[in-house]
């Protein structure tokens, strides 16, 4: 997949655990979407995409911006032992900050996983203000499930 079509996509798991049928469960946990409020960052690559559309009815995603994704890092990164992501961490990469790095994630120079011991999950709390729409609805519809585009980073803001 060329650096150009690459998109990096923001998942949120909305739903909680119960009554989720089996392979449904499985996929969430591929994911790495144990719980409700978590956050992954992926990109838009075609297996990824069909694990999505599986799971739609339980989670909301869409594209990212790298002032989001510095925000998330910032507030939300978590190292091993529960330490917070700061400017330090990231220039021992060679980044000025933690801005500068999201910006190399999303232009494709560098990858979350490079810096040591970054969880790969954001633990968001609930939305500020609520939810706008139903959790069993899709966005479409007037809910909160599936495919948001970028309206994904104002519910991100606001869960961050």
């Amino acid at each position: 997949m060329s650096k150009e079509s690459r998109k990096l996509l923001a998942v949120i798991r909305i739903r909680g655990t119960v009554d989720v049928p089996p392979d449904v469960e499985h996929t969430l946990r591929l994911l790495r979407l144990v719980r409700k409020f978590h956050c992954v960052i992926i990109d838009n690559r075609p297996s990824y995409m069909g694990m999505l559309r599986k799971v739609k009815d339980w989670v909301t995603w869409g594209e990212i911006t790298p002032e989001t994704l510095a925000i998330l890092l910032r507030r939300r990164g978590r190292l091993t032992g529960n330490e917070r992501l700061t400017d330090e961490h990231v220039k021992k990469l060679g980044y000025e900050s933690i801005e500068d790095f999201a910006k190399a994630v999303f232009e494709g120079k560098a990858k979350l996983s490079d810096i040591p011991g970054l969880k790969p999950v954001f633990r968001l709390a609930p939305p500020s203000g609520g939810f706008k729409g139903s959790i069993k609805k899709q966005y479409g519809a007037g809910g909160e499930l599936g495919y948001r585009g970028e309206a994904i980073n104002e519910l991100i803001k606001r869960m961050a």
